[in-house]
């Protein structure tokens, strides 16, 4: 795919955001070890995706991308992955129910254990600690010992996203998904949302039409996409020697591929020329992705592309903008336009997490549902203007009943952040803000869908 590059070529480039193992011998035996596991996805998933995505690049489609801010090894359990996808699934219906779109469905699950962080270290009550980095890198407790990179964690994590993987294609192949089942997808704490009822008026009538098709002979079981889904894993590729490590050449078309995760992205922080994180995923034949801040320039953007798709392959980027709700409508166009005038095809998504954390007055940092949503406008108001096609949302999301982002129908206040706040990084959606995200968002692709086919 790309010449002179190699799964270790990263490593002659400039890597920041990732940690200083002390044990060198223990690192490289780690990742000896990591070297010789099974792939965690396999190649020609990849590549399913990556034709699901270049339907998103065209309009035919719409890419659902959430899931935790940072997985953790304490809150690993079955009922939350499984509470995560049936989120992800409701989501999913309303937005498929409401555009008569497909919905690419890619969860933030099984490999997001890295993050990047502002600083090396923090200072707690006069002592200075390295940053917590993520699970996979060191613990979130404040001591000495836990902040301490250890590479073994490596191996517990691609454990527990193996365990992850396990459980999402049970679920998403084995009846969980059924469209039958749609009822039995709402969590009970939902109920004193008022978006859970009109989720429920839109099951009885996606039951009615399942009724309607049984008597036509179309039912679940002889249908298969009305019994199952698919669903694919994503994370961001910070931590590059656990990515190496599960680097592997296809065997049937030679191309080498990140077998962690069928889509993997790259940080506002580390999408720079020349990075380490530049190098590496310019040479997988994953699809990947692409954050775009408000320090990204346009000629930036089009020499990134360049080298990451210089094919121009449809599916292969999606770029995803994090700009805020105040900035996103002024610093938006300009890349929208510089790619539609070089003529890369690319899958537009809307981050609206990233850029509008705040620090409430009780001194939880935490994320207004109406900064979100008003990114999510703006975004949409960008690209009718543009005539490009907004073809995605990428949230940081749970299935639990947290109470981490202020606001939504259920009302969450500063006061009340305090009530269920368990996030390891930053804020998240809970369950019936994230069903009440996927209503509003319907409405807001459906107006942008009207004006595409008015204007064709």
């Amino acid at each position: 795919m790309a010449a002179k590059w190699t799964p270790e070529s990263w490593r002659e480039h400039k890597g920041i955001q990732m940690p200083s193992y002390r044990d060198a011998e223990a690192l490289a035996a780690v990742e000896g070890q990591l070297s010789q596991f099974p792939p965690l996805v396999f190649a020609g998933e990849a590549r399913n995706l990556k034709h699901d995505l270049a339907k998103v690049a065209n309009g035919e489609a719409f890419l659902l991308q959430g899931g935790d801010c940072a997985e953790s090894f304490a809150e690993f359990h079955p009922n939350n992955i499984r509470d995560t996808f049936r989120v992800l699934l409701q989501m999913a219906v309303v937005l498929t129910f409401a555009s008569k779109l497909p919905i690419v469905k890619v969860g933030r699950m099984a490999g997001q254990f890295a993050k990047p962080r502002s600083a090396d270290t923090e200072t707690i009550g006069g002592v200075e600690l390295p940053s917590y980095r993520g699970d996979n890198v060191n613990d979130i407790a404040f001591t000495p010992e836990a902040r301490e990179p250890d590479a073994q964690r490596m191996i517990r994590a691609y454990n527990q996203s193996a365990a992850t993987l396990n459980l999402l294609r049970a679920f998403s192949t084995g009846g969980y998904a059924s469209l039958d089942r749609v009822h039995g997808w709402m969590l009970d704490f939902m109920g004193r949302s008022p978006w859970a009822a009109k989720f429920d008026a839109m099951a009885d009538q996606i039951g009615q039409a399942l009724d309607f098709m049984r008597a036509c002979g179309l039912s679940p079981d002889t249908v298969p996409q009305l019994g199952g889904t698919s669903f694919y894993t994503s994370h961001e590729a910070l931590l590059l020697p656990y990515e190496q490590a599960l680097t592997r050449q296809d065997s049937l078309t030679g191309d080498w591929y990140d077998t962690s995760a069928h889509m993997v992205w790259i940080g506002d922080r580390t999408r720079f020329e020349g990075s380490a994180h530049i190098e590496y995923l310019r040479g997988i034949g994953n699809p990947i992705g692409m954050k775009c801040g408000p320090s990204l320039e346009p000629d930036a953007l089009i020499r990134l592309l360049d080298i990451l798709n210089p094919s121009r392959e449809a599916g292969r980027i999606t770029l995803i903008s994090r700009y805020g709700h105040d900035k996103i409508e002024a610093g938006l166009p300009k890349l929208v336009r510089a790619v539609m005038k070089e003529g890369h095809p690319v899958v537009w998504s809307c981050d609206p997490m990233h850029g509008n954390v705040i620090k409430a007055a009780n001194g939880y940092k935490t994320r207004p549902f109406d900064r979100i949503l008003a990114e999510v406008r703006g975004f949409f108001a960008v690209h009718r203007a543009e005539g490009s096609f907004g073809g995605g949302i990428h949230a940081e999301m749970t299935g639990q009943n947290v109470t981490e982002c202020t606001g939504g129908a259920i009302a969450i206040t500063d006061e009340g952040l305090a009530d269920r706040y368990h996030t390891h990084c930053d804020p998240r959606l809970n369950a019936a803000q994230s069903l009440e995200l996927a209503f509003l968002l319907a409405e807001m692709l459906n107006e942008e869908l009207k004006e595409r086919r008015a204007a064709a």
